[in-house]
């Protein structure tokens, strides 16, 4: 059964949204915020629905489709969702592990609006919610106004109270949850007819947020970021908090001055909306906090990325859609695969190091911690020797990824960055070795026990007069688990 109880209807306002004309012009008006967040909606079904408003939105800037983790990292439910989006933190920081908030540490993490104050007690900050815990238990009471609107307003009292806010008052940053979306998808299922007619009754409500914020006699003076998200996705049958790729489904669809109108982008994570939010209102993101989350308008696309467009459709593996689009052997310009000692046959899409996506690598087979691969973004390489595994082989699993040689300053230290997530089973390792100038490899880094989904920064004495430096991914093993690499980066 659903939370909600309570159905809404609005007349749709149309919207007209589009990015300000030059980025000098937007720098001298006031930098706004606006996050309307939809609760349990699907991307796709968005698309499908009768959504003008949403429509216009995603004519006139970004449209990023995402994917969340799932258990055991957390299920896909609201207090989770809910609590990434709106601290820019996974929930191995918040830990909020479901609804009812237990363990959540918003003190070291808080919400983006708690932030905002923090640094800039000035700003007006606004939260208002259908679904109470948002505003009693994620927002901070450091937030100048929290209203947990009463049941029996439901999202109609949410918007009403949103636009009001919007138009009439002078706030500089906004956040509002609707929530009917999700409870038609509990009551109704996410195939239905009823679900299409729940988005667009947000649609409409969307419209009047928007309209509210372009009403405004001061908007000609103004710079709004308006981004829309969902916590999580629904089945079609209806519910959610299972590993299924329905249920993972997020998406952010902003506007603001820098994003292109039309454009669609893969590396944008849940965490994102609160880092966009703080950096757009001028806010320096800390790397004390901690953040995972990385403002959408400063994209920062790796190797790996320019890769999208190569990827192929399964070949051996059966529980992927033939559709999908997400696999591919070719690395990009640069980097090679050593197979040489690498074992023949077995399952083609694991052969050796491939370069996957979130959408095609957890559909090869669910409930075995793929999906807690967050950190990792649009594509990435992985070596995954139980999928190999999974058809006649011989040999066993051994495949090195050779990044291109950086450059390096001979006699200083240099930094190794990249994203990992390392999941263990005897006889397997992971080896990160480097060299210099063409020498034989150095090991700096070995993974023989978990390592959960992180950033690693591996220092490294670069020898004197040497110019360059090459990295080594090596995987080896049998029928065990998997080692991802993305965002490899040599700083100096």
């Amino acid at each position: 059964m659903s939370r909600r109880t309570f159905l809404v209807s609005a007349a749709a306002v149309a919207v007209s949204a589009g990015p300000l004309t030059t980025l000098a012009r937007a720098a001298a008006r006031a930098q706004k915020v606006l996050v309307i967040g939809l609760d349990g909606a699907l991307l796709k079904r968005i698309k499908d629905a009768d959504a003008p408003n949403l429509d216009a939105l995603m004519a006139a800037g970004l449209t990023a489709p995402s994917s969340i983790y799932a258990n055991p990292l957390a299920p896909t439910m609201s207090g989770p969702g809910w609590s990434t989006i709106i601290t820019g933190v996974w929930p191995d920081k918040h830990n909020v592990k479901d609804n009812t908030f237990s363990g959540a540490k918003f003190a070291q993490y808080p919400d983006f609006l708690t932030r905002a104050e923090t640094a800039k007690p000035s700003l007006n900050t606004y939260a208002v919610a259908s679904w109470a815990p948002i505003t009693d238990t994620v927002f901070s009471s450091k937030v100048d106004s929290r209203v947990s609107t009463p049941s029996a307003e439901y999202d109609t009292g949410t918007t009403a109270r949103a636009v009001a806010k919007l138009r009439d008052g002078n706030p500089d940053a906004v956040f509002v949850q609707l929530d009917n979306i999700d409870h038609a998808g509990h009551s109704y299922g996410a195939a239905s007819q009823q679900y299409l007619d729940a988005i667009h009754g947000a649609d409409a409500q969307v419209g009047q947020l928007v309209a509210a914020v372009r009403s405004r006699a001061t908007y000609a003076d103004e710079d709004w970021l308006i981004m829309i998200t969902a916590d999580h996705g629904h089945t079609d049958a209806g519910g959610h908090g299972g590993s299924t790729l329905q249920e993972r489904q997020t998406f952010l669809i902003a506007t603001g001055p820098t994003l292109a109108a039309g454009s669609v982008r893969h590396d944008v994570k849940m965490p994102d909306v609160a880092a966009s939010a703080l950096a757009h209102l001028g806010i320096a993101i800390d790397p004390a906090w901690d953040l995972d989350g990385r403002p959408v308008q400063q994209p920062a696309p790796d190797d790996f990325d320019a890769l999208r467009g190569q990827l192929q459709t399964r070949v051996d593996e059966t529980g992927i859609p033939t559709t999908v689009l997400g696999f591919t052997h070719t690395p990009p310009a640069g980097w090679s695969v050593d197979n040489s000692a690498m074992g023949g046959g077995g399952v083609t899409e694991w052969r050796g190091w491939s370069f996957t996506t979130d959408e095609f690598w957890t559909q090869a087979q669910r409930d075995q911690n793929r999906e807690c691969n967050v950190r990792a973004r649009n594509v990435f390489a992985v070596a995954d020797g139980d999928e190999w595994n999974d058809k006649a082989l011989t040999g066993t699993f051994d495949s090195t990824l050779v990044s291109p040689a950086y450059p390096v300053t001979g006699g200083t230290t240099a930094t190794l960055t990249y994203t990992t997530y390392y999941r263990q089973e005897s006889p397997q390792k992971g080896e990160v070795l480097v060299s210099y100038d063409g020498a034989a490899p150095v090991s700096v880094r070995t993974y023989t026990a978990d390592v959960p989904s992180r950033t690693e920064t591996v220092p490294l004495q670069v020898p004197p007069g040497a110019r360059s430096v090459r990295v080594r991914f090596r995987y080896t093993g049998g029928n065990n688990w998997y080692w991802v690499i993305d965002g490899v980066r040599i700083g100096q």
